[in-house]
């Protein structure tokens, strides 16, 4: 077996396990240890595999990863309730609100289709959809336009400038990852400058994440910890993240019935 053909059996393992074994290769691939070393180090320097001791990993998911909205919605089904539930209890009657795309504003917006005259600004299709399904006469959506990204966000210039002359309330920020240094992220590039016009939009601004986010780092900044004025999460948040948000959000809330 040529080193090319080897090492692609070694990625096709990895990808498809999660991880390797130095040993169990050696064993498979009827090469010595050194040989299977050295084919670990020239897949990690091509960055696409983590070397670790006595074998390799797959990589984390890369910072423009972007899983589908069907996908996601799958994933954390318990805390994602629990922080909607919590969410919805910050909605007052009478108020506009805006719900960027995520899987945790559409649990949300399920939340608040009984809220009376309320006002609803969104970027997401399954958002608006949760909407239109469950109509109220008192009750105004608006529908920003623009261009579909694979979690069924609309984005670019034309929702930019539908969100540029409009004011709300509160924005619910759905967000793929949060961090001390990037603060709150995005996997997509347009994403991230329409949501920066949601949160300017916003006089307050709340962003309900599961633990799964925190050190979960997108390509680009949507806002600091800081600018959030709430932060709603999960009992699954690591201790570290509780108190690095405590100090840098204006108030960090975990859901009860999240675990």
């Amino acid at each position: 077996m040529l080193a090319q053909q080897r090492q692609q059996a070694i990625l096709e393992r990895v990808r498809s396990h999660g991880g390797v074994r130095v040993a169990d290769l050696v064993r498979e691939l009827g090469v010595s240890d050194m040989t299977i070393r050295r084919d670990l180090e020239v897949l990690a320097e091509r960055g696409l595999l983590e070397k670790v001791h006595g074998g390799a990993t797959a990589l984390g998911p890369g910072s423009t990863e972007e899983p589908g909205f069907t996908a996601k919605s799958a994933r954390q089904q318990q805390e994602k309730e629990a922080i909607a539930r919590h969410a919805a209890g910050l909605v007052r009657p009478g108020t506009a609100v805006a719900l960027s795309a995520g899987t945790t504003t559409w649990a949300l917006a399920h939340h608040l289709i009984g809220v009376p005259e309320l006002t609803v600004i969104t970027n997401s299709i399954p958002v608006a959809e949760v909407f239109h399904r469950n109509p109220r006469t008192d009750r105004t959506v608006v529908l920003t336009g623009g261009m579909r990204t694979p979690s069924d966000a609309l984005v670019g210039p034309v929702a930019v400038a539908a969100i540029r002359r409009l004011h709300v309330d509160t924005l619910f920020l759905g967000v793929h990852g949060m961090s001390v240094r990037a603060g709150f992220t995005t996997p997509n590039l347009l994403e991230s400058e329409t949501d920066r016009e949601l949160v300017t939009a916003a006089t307050r601004l709340v962003v309900p994440a599961d633990h799964t986010k925190w050190n979960t780092v997108g390509i680009s900044t949507i806002a600091e910890l800081s600018e959030a004025h709430v932060v709603i999460s999960d009992a699954g948040l690591p201790e570290d993240a509780r108190t690095d948000l405590a100090e840098r959000a204006g108030q960090l809330i975990i859901a009860e019935g999240s675990q």
